[in-house]
């Protein structure tokens, strides 16, 4: 029960930090964006580290390493993706996208999953066709360009989420603080490197800084989450974040869902909690 709750609090703070990371990126470049918002995250894991503790073995630098770069990855994709497109169609995309990985892992490292987890990872694809193609006549039709991205954005994230799975669980915060560190690094050598593509429109300051503690929260709440539970499950609670970033947009931005991307939404969420309960 434990996990769960922690699961659903990462699931809620991902899909907040997703909605403003998004929409951070509409008015800048996204490396604008995400050079705020990375190191954010890693100020409020040196925050927590004299509470919750570090310690960093080969394990913890090794895996915490790994998962900074595919956090500087899912970043960039993600904010992209959500800055070029509809969030209620594309966010959907990438967390199930996000979850596939995971439960590949979990099921190759002894994990079980039921007769209700078998119906539930085609029922998944099944979703994620219907999410992308289910638009109407006037309703926003996601590009190629985007649906990629936002395949991309959910392979990073979950090569983030398995990086930090496998990391030591007695290393307590430095998977994280060497992720968000590593992470940092990439984005703001690739934003140094880019500069002159930039452009000259200032990033969304509050925003982004805003989406960069909410990932740190998320991410931290996931790794209590995964060490506590198994990964199979606590991954695909972690991907209902799109519940989050959907209603979001379509309270502030007034994003439209039509019918075919409420059965391709619907689909999503039995399919993720068939997940959950194998």
């Amino acid at each position: 029960m434990i996990a769960l709750l922690l699961a659903l609090g990462s699931s809620l703070a991902y899909g907040c930090a997703d909605f403003l990371g998004g929409l951070g990126a509409r008015k800048a470049h996204v490396l604008r964006t995400v050079m705020i918002a990375a190191p954010a995250s890693l100020a409020v894991e040196l925050l927590l580290w004299p509470f919750l503790g570090a310690s960093f073995s080969a394990g913890a630098l090794g895996w915490g390493a790994a998962n900074g770069i595919a956090s500087a990855a899912a970043f960039a994709l993600l904010y992209r993706t959500l800055a070029i497109g509809p969030m209620n169609v594309l966010s959907p995309v990438t967390a199930l996208a996000s979850a596939v990985l995971p439960v590949a892992v979990g099921l190759l490292q002894g994990e079980h999953l039921g007769a209700a987890g078998l119906v539930g990872l085609p029922l998944a694809l099944v979703a994620v066709i219907l999410v992308s193609a289910g638009h109407g006549a006037g309703s926003a039709r996601p590009s190629r360009t985007a649906l990629l991205s936002a395949f991309g954005a959910g392979g990073a994230i979950a090569l983030q989420l398995v990086f930090l799975h496998q990391a030591p669980p007695d290393t307590g915060l430095a998977p994280l603080i060497i992720g968000r560190a590593v992470s940092s690094a990439v984005i703001l050598a690739a934003a140094g490197l880019m500069y002159r593509r930039l452009g000259s429109e200032r990033p969304a300051y509050a925003m982004s800084t805003a989406a960069g503690v909410l990932d740190s929260m998320a991410n931290l709440l996931f790794l209590l989450a995964a060490r506590s539970g198994d990964l199979t499950v606590v991954a695909v609670i972690t991907a209902l974040y799109p519940a989050g970033t959907v209603l979001l947009a379509r309270s502030v931005l007034a994003e439209r869902i039509r019918r075919g991307q409420l059965v391709g939404l619907g689909t999503a969420a039995v399919a993720v909690s068939l997940l959950a309960l194998a």
